[in-house]
């Protein structure tokens, strides 16, 4: 890690109410917690992590300074690679275009791996926080906390690095790039990034949970998706006279709210369907009819059967709105990520480390799932797998993610990196032959 002068947090954990009860019936408490804080003390690594933490907050602020767009994450990748290496990880680039893939621990067949998945990229958003370590590229805007997981990815790498000869198996770190457009981990999956995981972890800030606590799910966390284009065609023509012309924008202002009203009336509303339109194109002049309008939308859902059905019953619903009013429709569907399933056992695992580490009351069951998609799902396949959700909200709260003026509070750099750490250091004890020894 280089060296960096010294930052502290901008806040501290804040006492939470008491969690909700699991609804899956998840206990927590004494039992396999014990022995991994055991190991979480004598590896020294409060310590180590209180000595690291001035580091890790001046490097996210660098990296929210310099954000890049997904697949350009070449700044981003080369600056993570460099601290890796001299951390002594084994580490490959371009896994994945711009991704970064590193190992610690004992090679080999047989040899247990768990790995750690964290994303890179920035999003096309022009700041307003006003923060001295805003962005300085303009349009350009860490809004979604990804320079936050990349330090968390720093700070395990730096606390687990002097374990390398005594771990009883391989840790893999995935620095993804391109998450925000659901390309990413299918490119690091097709370069062998999963090859030989046995489970694997996540993580994603949450403005809606305090800072110093965590939100956990066992099952769906996040929905499928998919990426909607339609282009309204009509017929263009004097603005003054548009009853002798078909108005593609009159017919795609239809579509718009047409589609939402389907929704509500032709779906079941015990299966939730979003459909949201962030973009639209069409005309070239104030006083004439548009002929064309591009709009571009996406499409989330819970049900994976609801959501297989979803492209041909847009495409009629479209279709028929576009023709009852004179124009046509072409109409493209692109599914851009699976809904994350977070395994029972292996989230049992990470609430119980972070019940040890950061209290009972503050790890909190989360009721519902999210409507949000993750192409980490795309990462787990059949693997064993989980994220948690991370609170990044301070005294004040936090805005919503992809704000121009979202601002996550530091102090969940250092809670991430410790349930992280001690998440994967007991996952390697249980699956060592004598897993009370190993770290001695």
């Amino acid at each position: 890690m280089t060296a960096a002068a010294q930052v502290q947090p901008q806040g501290q954990p804040e006492p939470q109410p008491a969690p909700l009860a699991s609804p899956q019936g998840a206990q927590l408490g004494a039992g396999p917690g014990s022995a991994g804080l055991d190991l979480w003390q004598s590896f020294g690594l409060e310590a180590a992590l209180d000595a690291a933490l001035p580091d890790l907050v001046a490097l996210r602020r660098h990296l929210h300074a310099h954000p890049e767009l997904s697949g350009q994450e070449q700044q981003t990748a080369a600056l993570i690679a460099g601290e890796l290496r001299a951390l002594g990880w084994r580490v490959r680039e371009a896994v994945g275009r711009t991704g970064v893939l590193a190992e610690l621990g004992p090679e080999g067949p047989g040899v247990p791996l768990v790995a750690l998945r964290v994303d890179m990229d920035a999003l096309p958003v022009e700041e307003r926080t006003g923060r001295p370590w805003a962005s300085l590229h303009q349009g350009l805007m860490h809004a979604c906390g990804h320079d936050l997981h990349s330090a968390v990815g720093l700070g395990v790498a730096r606390l687990l690095a002097p374990l390398a000869d005594r771990l009883p198996g391989r840790i893999r770190l995935l620095f993804q790039p391109a998450e925000e457009t659901a390309e990413g981990a299918a490119w690091m999956v097709a370069d062998g990034a999963m090859e030989g995981v046995d489970a694997l972890f996540g993580l994603h800030v949450f403005p809606s949970l305090k800072v110093g606590s965590i939100g956990v799910r066992i099952g769906s966390l996040t929905a499928a998706a998919g990426e909607l284009e339609v282009e309204v065609l009509g017929e263009g023509g004097h603005g003054a006279r548009p009853h002798q012309s078909t108005d593609a924008i009159w017919i795609a202002a239809r579509v718009v709210s047409g589609l939402q009203e389907a929704i509500s009336r032709r779906l079941d509303a015990l299966h939730p369907v979003v459909v949201s339109f962030g973009r639209i194109e069409g005309g070239k002049a104030y006083n004439v009819i548009a002929d064309h309008v591009r709009l571009l939308g996406t499409v989330r859902c819970l049900d994976l059967e609801v959501h297989a059905r979803l492209p041909g019953w847009i495409e009629d619903t479209v279709q028929a709105l576009c023709q009852g009013h004179g124009g046509e429709a072409r109409v493209r569907y692109r599914c851009i990520a699976p809904p994350v399933k977070n395994d029972g056992p292996l989230t049992q695992l990470l609430a119980e480390a972070a019940s040890d580490l950061l209290g009972r009351e503050q790890v909190i069951w989360l009721e519902q799932p999210s409507l949000g998609a993750e192409d980490f799902a795309q990462l787990q396949g059949d693997t064993p797998a989980s994220m948690f959700r991370l609170g990044v909200a301070g005294p004040k709260g936090c805005t919503p993610l992809h704000s121009n003026s979202f601002d996550p509070d530091e102090g969940a750099l250092a809670v991430g990196v410790k349930v992280l750490s001690l998440s994967l250091l007991r996952w390697l004890a249980a699956q060592a032959p004598r897993p009370r020894e190993w770290a001695t």
